[in-house]
């Protein structure tokens, strides 16, 4: 059994031993990139030393009635585990023979100060994982081990070792791996072992097509790493390495190594008057941090490796590199990915040299984790902290009910006649109007903004506002007759106000649109950080959205409504109307192309398609030759009933899934809508059977559940064959408090926060975790409040559902979140 392996020896058949993130920085090493030295303790060297202690298999048995099963939801059992396998590891002296070797190989690098970085691998042997789940999986639990410092002294070493193969251990490892079903006796751990040395700045790269993107903060990477500075942004154009953007980040404190002295060329530019250090002696990590280990009191530096300094004005306001250092630093990225066969995301250093300029080192490469990993940048929602400039001569005409964010000035146009789509509207104007009809949606998507005077926030209008992110103000009552066509407009969706301007404002274009859509940074660009456990996907219907979303952190479609889609795909016309004119194949084809671009975009991420959920009283106006009967209703004729009633639609929308299902488009599951009775769930099953979706054993069959007879039956419908559960919060609220959910007057009624529809979601939650089904959450209740999240996760909720332009925010209340709970769970008795 080999101990240690030296990054200059590894080769590719050691992967098993070492894990990809050291694979990867030897294999640049050996290609001659300049990369901090290092070794590696082997993967087998843990598991030779677990079975000196008291390794116990039934801790990790897969028999629920042992009193050692590993129960997650028991957060006092999970704990002791936990504590107890920590302990045992921390109390077990190492090998003599391996204290030999660390203390020669420490003996290369003293006397300065190591860090040692997980390196894990995932082991499919016993289970079918695909090998990319392999990597995420891999470099996902890696960042949920926190890395060590220690100094180059045999005995901190060995201490430092133990607490991270401890850290395998943790509450919050075992929890993640129990989360995603990997056994720990698939998991092995590799220890990369680097030297530290005094750092100018550090930070990270990363790679498109068309450009590269580096993140970059003084001193070292503690500070990204931690979350606790929003690092500089620089957008290098891949054909020409011309600067296309630079973006001065948040940086107040830095991390540098205790008695570390400014030195080199370019480390003059950043050092100014003398900083405060601050020293943290004391302080524990979170999670993903990087831990500063003491060593023996007899061992070199007792005292903390790392110091944190306030950083001084000048430093705050400068960029961290240069023009000069970015492009070498592009030239040492173009030579890493030149000599390997896969994207990477390297993290970098820049040394200061002795008699030399300052030198680029390569510390990390891990494959470059696709756009679409729920993973993000700590970045400032700059909409919920901004000051609102209240401009020169603004007067505030009208408030009404924000339900898209933004920000918008651009002229009005008017728009009294909704019985007739109008053909002189001019895009990139401000629509105001009664309300906006279902067929009115090209209109939407040239608008600079929406104002009506009747709409909610589950209205149509204000869920398509908010996918392709303009704002809009609806429930603002006689607004048509308070502004004249061609006015000059300022609609702030974030308050809900509508303001009258003389001039454009200065310091703005003619017609400025804030899309809420964008991030504060591009959360597709951003450097991988902690992986949340709750999901978070998004809900969407416009095709023309695909890309933008399909870049966002999401682990995918948690909603994609068929009915919006259609009006898309369908010229705006109802697809009653296209099988009215026999235009039945055409009709399936337009479909299967609009719905193959959500799956190819997000494949292999899940896309949940919920079938068509016609409620009267929107469409109405879609030019079908028979009328729709209940069309005043919200209720009426929707849902699965009306499946039952005539079944050719869903017929239809059976048979182009199947299609899709055979072409290869695996990751479409369906959702059932407005499901009333188990009856109803029953007939479309046997249809579902029927076009032979369930012959792919992967496919999944849910239904909403917002109407409340789900909520007191579910055991019954799991029994019936429901495979999982999206709380459609709109709907439930309105009927469990009788508040039309389209009512701008009932606003204040509608509330998703009242006790009873908390009790209700807590229950379907509660309940689908006893039954063994997934339960998501796809209504706009954890976007209007989100301090509901942390209820939401403490009860158990498997994913959250939002749309586009609400990801940022979200993704950063969950991880609040679960670190909370996570805190909570390991602070209890």
């Amino acid at each position: 059994m080999i101990n240690l392996y030296w990054l200059e020896q590894i080769r590719s058949t050691h992967r098993a031993s070492v894990g990809l993130k050291a694979l990867h920085l030897s294999h640049l090493l050996q290609e001659g990139c300049p990369v901090v030295p290092g070794f590696v303790v082997s993967a087998e060297t843990l598991r030779a030393f677990l079975e000196t202690i008291n390794w116990v298999e039934p801790f990790f048995t897969d028999l629920p009635g042992s009193s050692l099963h590993l129960d997650i939801d028991n957060p006092q059992q999970l704990q002791a585990i936990a504590r107890q396998l920590r302990q045992a590891i921390a109390a077990a002296p190492l090998p003599d023979s391996l204290l030999q070797e660390l203390e020669t190989a420490v003996a290369r690098f003293h006397p300065s100060p190591l860090i040692l970085r997980a390196s894990l691998i995932v082991n499919s042997r016993t289970r079918n994982i695909p090998e990319p789940m392999l990597s995420d999986l891999a470099l996902g639990g890696s960042r949920l081990l926190t890395s060590q410092f220690c100094p180059s002294d045999v005995r901190a070493l060995a201490q430092g070792l133990k607490k991270l193969w401890g850290e395998l251990f943790g509450a919050k490892t075992l929890f993640y791996w129990q989360r995603y079903n990997v056994p720990i006796q698939q998991i092995g751990l590799g220890v990369l072992v680097q030297l530290v040395q005094p750092a100018i700045a550090s930070g990270i790269v990363r790679t498109t097509d068309s450009h590269f993107e580096i993140y970059s903060t003084i001193g070292l990477g503690m500070a990204i790493s931690r979350g606790e500075v929003i690092p500089d942004y620089d957008q290098i154009d891949a054909a020409t390495n011309s600067v296309q953007t630079r973006q001065l980040g948040q940086k107040s404190i830095a991390y540098r190594l205790v008695g570390q002295l400014s030195s080199g060329m370019e480390a003059e530019s950043y050092s100014s008057e003398p900083c405060e250090p601050l020293i943290f002696p004391n302080w524990q990590p979170s999670i993903g941090d990087t831990t500063i280990l003491q060593s023996n009191a007899d061992s070199p530096n007792p005292s903390s490796l790392v110091e944190a300094y306030l950083l001084s004005e000048p430093q705050r306001s400068s960029f961290t590199l240069t023009e000069t250092t970015i492009q070498t630093l592009i030239h040492l990225t173009r030579t890493a990915l030149a000599s390997s066969r896969i994207p990477l995301e390297l993290e970098w250093i820049l040394l200061p040299e002795s008699r030399h300029p300052p030198r680029l080192y390569l510390t990390q490469a891990n494959p470059q984790p696709p756009p679409t990993r729920n993973v993000a940048l700590p970045v400032i929602n700059k909409r919920a902290h901004r000051p609102v400039e209240i401009f020169p001569g603004a007067v505030l005409i009208a408030t009404g009910l924000s339900v898209a964010s933004g920000q918008a000035i651009a002229r009005a146009s008017v728009v009294t006649d909704i019985h007739t789509l109008p053909t002189d509207f001019l895009p990139h104007t401000i629509l105001v109007t009664p309300t906006v009809p279902l067929d009115w949606l090209p209109l939407i998507e040239q608008s600079a903004a929406l104002v009506s005077e009747y709409g909610s926030m589950t209205s149509h209008s204000a869920i398509i506002a908010r996918e392709i992110g303009i704002p809009a103000v609806t429930g603002v009552p006689a607004i048509t007759a308070q502004i004249q066509p061609g006015e000059l407009l300022w609609v702030d969706g974030d308050r809900g106000k509508i303001y009258r301007l003389n001039q454009a404002p200065a310091s703005s274009p003619t017609m400025w649109h804030d899309a809420p859509f964008l991030p504060s940074q591009p959360l597709d660009s951003a450097p991988s950080h902690i992986p949340l456990v709750t999901g978070l996907m998004v809900n969407l219907s416009q095709p023309n959205q695909v890309l933008k979303a399909a870049h966002l952190p999401i682990t995918g479609v948690g909603l994609l409504r068929a009915e919006l889609l259609a009006l898309t795909a369908l010229d705006n016309q109802h697809p009653r109307l296209w099988l009215e004119q026999n235009r039945k194949h055409e009709f399936v084809e337009r479909m299967i192309s609009a719905i193959a671009r959500f799956a190819e975009a997000f494949d292999p991420r899940p896309v949940f398609y919920r079938s068509f959920d016609f409620r009267p009283h929107e469409f109405q106006n879609l030019h079908l030759t028979s009328p729709l009967t209940t069309a005043h209703s919200t209720l009426g004729m929707r849902g699965t009933f009306s499946y039952m009633q005539n079944a050719t639609l869903f017929k239809l929308e059976l048979a182009y899934l199947a299609t899709l299902q055979q072409a290869g488009h695996t990751n479409i599951h369906l959702i059932l809508p407005f499901v009333r009775t188990v009856e109803e769930f029953l007939f479309c099953r046997r249809l579902v059977e029927q076009a032979g979706l369930t012959r792919l054993a992967d496919f999944q069959l849910w239904i909403m559940a917002e109407v409340p007879s789900v909520l007191l039956l579910l055991p019954d419908y799991v029994s019936a064959g429901v495979q999982g559960i999206s709380i459609g919060t709109n709907d439930l609220t309105q009927l469990l408090l009788g508040a039309d959910r389209d009512s701008a007057e009932l606003a204040a009624v509608f509330e998703e926060r009242h006790p009873a529809v908390q009790r209700a979601i807590a229950h379907l939650i509660q309940e689908a975790g006893k039954l063994g089904i997934p339960c998501s959450i796809c209504g706009e209740a954890p976007v209007r409040y989100p301090e509901m999240i942390i209820d939401l996760v403490r009860w158990g909720i498997q994913s959250i559902s939002v749309a586009p332009e609400a990801v940022e925010t979200t993704y950063w209340e969950i991880a609040r979140a679960e670190q909370m709970l996570l805190l909570e769970s390991l602070r209890s008795p």
